[in-house]
């Protein structure tokens, strides 16, 4: 079965000192299937990468070596996310507080029917509330 990962989850995978069993477990679980992200999630892993090279956090022959394997994995950008974007995930994000980016992955999650992987507290609340099974902790 297949899922949707965020990128906190995503991030966790990537930084080595904050993989943990249930993430590598999570991320077998994509490499046999496969995953779902909105389509901005590139561009959000992307930020936080460069990030992470501008402040010592990885170097970067390490980023580059994560965005190869992450590229390599199968997972597919969802088209369609923009189309929800001023109707169902801005109602889910009023409804839970989430921001418009979190509440599009739980979005995503509702329309496909599939888990979601996340490690963002407020937004596996908001996933346990709307019925979304969770992964990744």
């Amino acid at each position: 079965m297949s899922l949707v990962i965020d990128a906190s989850a995503t991030l966790a995978w990537v930084y080595p000192n904050e993989t943990t069993p249930p993430i590598e477990a999570l991320f077998d679980k994509v490499i046999v299937e496969d995953a779902w992200v909105p389509d901005f999630w590139r561009i959000e892993v992307a930020n936080s990468l460069a990030w992470g090279v501008r402040h010592g956090r990885m170097s970067l022959v390490k980023r580059n070596g994560a965005l190869a394997d992450l590229s390599s994995l199968p997972i597919f950008d969802d088209r369609e996310t923009e189309l929800h974007a001023w109707d169902n995930t801005l109602f889910l994000a009023d409804r839970h507080q989430l921001t418009v980016y979190d509440a599009a992955y739980l979005e995503l999650a509702l329309r496909l029917s599939l888990p979601l992987a996340t490690l963002d507290e407020d937004l596996r609340k908001a996933a346990q509330h709307e019925g979304v099974p969770l992964l990744g902790k």
